[in-house]
């Protein structure tokens, strides 16, 4: 594992419309790491996340996958290299758990040979690795939201990418269930080295697990760094218009924020 970047993203501007969204944003993404997006809602950390993946194109700049261009390669070539789990993915109930794992094989099939021996292992690796092997007969409709999240995690893991980008993957789900999915995403940069895109909006938990901190304000990078250097009263007031409290935490040494009141915002400006 080295500290070269897997992704810079260079003067990145990028809309909707006429409404633009993310403006000349410029960002490193380590190799070996997890990366966190944090910041206010309509920042812009879904749209760099699916930017990353090419499923939305620039306006300007471009995204360099180590020293190539996304967007000179094809889309097989690109889903072999960079895995994204969407906000509140959605599969058919009656889809069963092998069925939606196998699905993420397909970047590395054809028309000659649809299914392999490669991709029985790496299919059987990603369902045991997120621990859904015994779920594989059950139908998508029956699943606990926790389970239900270890099955696309794990669709993602079956790709065998390089770089996983996870857009609020512990949205919806109790602590118990958070706890479990991050401690999950932990194990897949542990122990298989992958490189982790993670969006979050808390900030505690954003802390606790990232590697790289990148706080997002009005489709700008306001600052990046490891959470220690982040996480001051400072910097959680200029971005998220929050007073607050930075205490250690007794268990992980990580920095905790405790909310105390919100700051005034002068409507419009």
């Amino acid at each position: 594992m080295t500290d070269s970047p897997a992704i810079v993203i260079d003067a990145l501007s990028l809309g909707y419309g006429s409404a633009s969204v993310l403006d000349t944003l410029s960002l490193s993404i380590p190799r070996g790491k997890i990366t966190v997006l944090a910041g206010p809602n309509g920042c812009g950390k879904s749209t760099l996340l699916r930017a990353i993946r090419r499923l939305h194109k620039p306006s300007d700049g471009r995204i360099l996958l180590e020293t190539t261009d996304i967007a000179k390669l094809g889309e097989r070539m690109l889903a072999r290299q960079i895995g994204l789990l969407a906000q509140s993915p959605s599969a058919p109930d009656d889809m069963t758990v092998e069925e939606l794992v196998r699905l993420g094989r397909y970047p590395h099939q054809s028309m000659l040979q649809p299914w392999s021996p490669d991709d029985t292992r790496a299919f059987e690796a990603a369902m045991a690795g997120t621990g859904v092997a015994h779920l594989r007969h059950r139908h998508l409709g029956s699943l606990s939201g926790g389970q239900l999240q270890r099955v696309w995690i794990a669709m993602v893991l079956a790709q065998e990418t390089e770089i996983v980008c996870l857009d609020e993957p512990v949205n919806h789900l109790d602590m118990s269930h958070q706890l479990d999915c991050l401690d999950l995403v932990r194990q897949l940069n542990s122990a298989f080295g992958r490189t982790i895109v993670l969006v979050l909006h808390d900030l505690n938990l954003a802390a606790r697990y990232a590697d790289q901190l990148v706080f997002l304000r009005d489709g700008a990078v306001a600052a990046t760094g490891k959470p220690e250097e982040l996480m001051t009263q400072e910097l959680i007031a200029r971005v998220f218009d929050v007073d607050a409290m930075i205490i250690t935490d007794p268990a992980y040494g990580r920095p905790l924020c405790i909310p105390l009141n919100t700051r005034e915002r002068v409507i419009g400006a």
